[in-house]
Order: structure tokens, then sequence, then C-alpha cells
């Protein structure tokens, strides 16, 4: 008898713990969506969503790209921010085409030498608006000033072997805020779709690209 009433007892518990195991997941609020604004480069030109408390902070790589960041009490050559930039033209003939993989050497080769206690943290393949793409994440100590900085850095190829980047640069105590905001952003970046020919002949929907700039990586701040 007591080994009927126990099991009886047990059942009756694991019912009880599914049972509020169900509505709580029943009752749990799907996640918000963040508030955000877009931001367009040009007409014809790349795009990208970043938070709503951040502010664009102004033009880069000779009105060829973009800086947003979120408020922040240090003078400026100490803040977190995010850069999107058309920072390689397309090629001017066959063969002068600059690969990702290049693109990323030079980077690593600008912060190498701007730096010190250098590492790369992360690097991988991956895509952006449906696009080829490679992420790097670097970690130094700058010279002169002795500030410490991570910067993640994602190249993407667009529709005429022109290259795009956006570029995480922040102090280390800052990624865990700074990170996934940067992540959306990435993941929210996309290039006009370009109409197929009408009947007329239609403008390209492509960035301008009659003055590129002559830096190939993400400026600093």
């Amino acid at each position: 008898m007591q080994v009927l009433c126990r099991k009886l007892l047990l059942l009756a518990l694991s019912s009880l713990l599914c049972t509020m195991a169900a509505a709580q997941t029943a009752g749990k609020p799907a996640p918000k969506a963040l508030p955000s604004k877009k931001y367009c480069h040009g007409e014809g030109s790349f795009c990208f969503k970043y938070p709503a408390t951040w502010s664009v902070l102004g033009e880069v790589f000779d009105g060829n790209g973009v800086a947003v960041a979120p408020p922040q009490k240090q003078e400026r050559e100490s803040w977190d921010a995010v850069t999107a930039a058309f920072v390689i033209p397309p090629p001017q003939a066959a063969g002068d085409a600059v690969t990702i993989d290049q693109a990323i050497e030079q980077a690593v080769s600008r912060v190498r030498e701007g730096g010190q206690s250098f590492e790369t943290l992360e690097r991988q393949r991956r895509r952006v608006d449906g696009k080829p793409a490679q992420l790097v994440k670097l970690h130094y100590v700058e010279k002169p000033s002795g500030r410490e900085w991570i910067e993640e850095l994602v190249f993407v190829a667009g529709p005429d072997d022109e290259i795009y980047s956006v570029a995480l640069k922040c102090a280390p105590s800052s990624m865990v805020r700074m990170e996934p905001a940067f992540t959306r952003i990435v993941d929210s970046w996309t290039l006009p779709e370009i109409e197929p020919p009408g009947d007329a002949p239609a403008a390209p929907a492509s960035p301008d690209k009659s003055a590129p700039p002559q830096a190939s990586t993400p400026p600093k701040l």
C-alpha cells in the first residue's frame, strides 16, 4: 500500500511540474525587436540599420563611408564605434581585382604596424547580404597612446568585385556591449538589388565609384 501511494504521489508531482513548465513556456513573451534607425550611404549605395540611441559621427574615407557610435563620455579618440564604407573600387582591367584575403592582409598589416602585443583572435568566412565575406578580429595595444583595442572587421565582396567593410573598434571592456550591436549591423547590411532591364535602359543601381578612396581598410576614429 505504501509503495502504491508513493508511486501515485510521484506521478502527481511529475504532472504538476510538467503543467508549471508548460505554463511558463506559454506565458514567456517573445523578445522585442530593439528600436533602430536606417542609414543609406548615397543613392544606390549600401544601407544598414543601427541602434536608435546611437548617432552618426560623420563621414569617413573621403565621403565613401560613415561612422556611428553610442553616447560616450570620454574623449572622441577613445570612443567605441562602428564604421561602414566602400573601401576598394572595382578593377579597371581583368586580373586587377583585390580579393577579400588581400584586403584582410592589408588591414592586419596596418594594425600590426600601429600596435604592439598584436594577436589575431578570430577569422572566419561567412556571407553578408548573400555575398561572400570574411571576418577577422584583432587585439592590440596602440602606439604611442597605450590604449588597448579590439577591431572586428568584416569585408564584403560586391557584384563588380569592389569591396566594402563594416568594422567595430572598441575597448576590450566594451565588447560585451558593442559586439551584439555590431552583429546586428552586419546582419542588416545590404546593397540595393539591381532591377532587370526593361524596354528602356535604366541607370545601374550601383555605388558611385568614380572617386574611390585611396585607403583600403577602415580608418581610425
